[in-house]
Formats: C-alpha cells, structure tokens, sequence
C-alpha cells in the first residue's frame, strides 16, 4: 500500500506529494515540527506535544495552520489511511509560500502544512536489550533550542558524527563544558552521589515531550530528582546514563565514548522509570 500525505489541505500517495519552490521551510528553514508516537493507534502524550507546537509556531509569528480540533482529525486520518499501529506521525509548518526575501513577507501567506506517518518500532518488552553507546560533541546549534525548528544541520552533523562513530547518539557539550541535550534527545544521569538530574530548561534546550511526561510520572510516584546543569566531567563519572524522546523512549546508554558507563549494564533507575514509562503508554495516553 501506498504511503499517504497530507499537503495543504489535500491526502494524497507519498509519491505525488509536493511543496512549492518558494515555501519558505525549503527557502529558509522558515518553519517549525512536531513529531508523536503512535502506540497502538492512539498518539502519546498529545497535550505536550501540541502544546509545544503553539509555543514554537507564537516564538516566530506563525499562525496556527487550522483550529487544533482540525489538527488533530487531520492527524488522526493521516494515522488511519497509512493503518499505523506503532510508529510515527510527522508535521510541519512553514511560514508558507512567497517571492524570495529575508524579511516576512509584507502580507502573511497562508501557513503551510505538511503530515506524514509511517511504521516504526515499539517499546521493547524489556530494558535488557535496549541499551546503546554515545559520544559527546560540541553544542554549534542557534541559541534558541526552545523553537522546535527545521533548522537541524548542526543535530544532523553530530547525528551523523555519532553514526560514523558507530553510536547511536551524540551528547552536546556548550561551550562552558555542560551538557545540553542530545542531537534529537533529552539527556539525565545518575551522577556520582546517587542523584537523578537532567537540566533545566532554557532557550538553549528543546523542552521534550517523553522528557515532560517522564517528569510528570517522578512527580506522581514523589520521586526526587535535580533540573540543574552537569559537566562533562559529571557525564564521564555518571552511574547511570539515559535518553529521552519520542523514539528513544527511557534509552539506557551503556558506553560514552567508548568506556563504559557503570558497570555496562542498565542501571536500577533507568529500568525503574522504563518500567513506569511503559505503563504510561499502555494507560495513560491521549488519543
């Protein structure tokens, strides 16, 4: 079966699907995207995501593409004719189609809006398996993170850099020797004194969806954790390294740059807090 898109306004087969040459998302990564997880047909943690959405869209004077209650059917249908059970439904908005100039266009084009979905793997069962390795690189990203923005070069190139390295992700390093994030992750340890910590959000971090919800679930379960800055230094003397996001899930990393983190194995928290995300999933996602 042929995959199926929505263009501005139009389901159409993947293969036709076409944007114009002057929209500026391809002109000047004038644009912003969502991305949630499908997990048995319904999508995960809904709310934060578009909640994200409006935020980022108000951060650079883009209008909402359509009312959130059309979204969400329009999202729905892209979900339903591509039949995704697990996986991934994708969407952009652009500032839309105008003559080519830096500035916004005098007169706002209509927004346009682009959704895409397509199959991708479930949690695994168990946190034995999932396990991965990272290297560290230095944060060259723009210093407004917060915008969920297509503009993505410097997260490919240490994407690619964590590839090539045979990893599976790269952790940001800004210039004053903290971590930040991942190229498409949230990052959180369990330092040396026994203490779970991620960093507090701020215009140089994306504010993660598995990342809020996963917060909302320590709350819940009065489990105490730090939002404050680590070093590398901290990140290399870890006991426990974990990601997040909405394909990572709670992703144990077991090796930094070639050394292993702890004993190698994943640690006791990151398996408590899998073992609490995946109940999120199966009982407390939105549709």
């Amino acid at each position: 079966m042929s995959r199926v898109a929505y263009v501005n306004g139009h389901y159409m087969p993947m293969r036709d699907a076409q944007v114009n040459i002057e929209d500026r998302g391809y002109q000047f990564g004038d644009g912003v995207y969502e991305v949630l997880h499908v997990h048995r047909g319904r999508f995960v943690d809904t709310d934060l995501h578009m909640s994200r959405l409006e935020r980022s869209l108000a951060s650079i004077s883009i209008a909402m593409p359509m009312s959130m209650p059309a979204l969400m059917h329009v999202l729905r249908e892209i979900v339903r004719r591509n039949r995704i059970s697990n996986g991934l439904a994708y969407m952009q908005v652009s500032r839309g189609v105008a003559r080519r100039d830096h500035a916004f266009p005098k007169i706002a084009p209509p927004p346009a809006l682009v959704i895409t979905a397509r199959h991708g793997a479930k949690l695994p069962a168990s946190i034995t398996h999932w396990g991965a390795s990272a290297i560290t690189a230095p944060d060259q990203r723009w210093g407004r993170c917060d915008i969920k923005s297509v503009n993505l070069l410097p997260n490919v190139l240490a994407k690619q850099a964590a590839r090539q390295a045979g990893a599976y992700e790269a952790i940001l390093i800004d210039n004053d020797g903290l971590v930040t994030e991942g190229s498409s992750t949230s990052v959180w340890i369990v330092d040396a004194k026994g203490v779970l910590r991620t960093r507090k959000l701020g215009t140089n971090l994306l504010p993660g969806c598995t990342r809020g919800a996963l917060i909302g679930l320590l709350n819940d379960a009065a489990i105490g954790f730090s939002e404050a800055p680590f070093s590398l230094d901290e990140l290399r003397g870890a006991s426990e390294i974990f990601l997040t996001s909405a394909t990572s899930f709670v992703k144990p990393i077991l090796q930094l740059d070639a050394k292993p983190v702890g004993d190698g194995k994943p640690g006791p928290v990151a398996s408590r807090l899998f073992a609490m995300f995946s109940r999120h999933l199966d009982g407390g996602q939105n549709s």
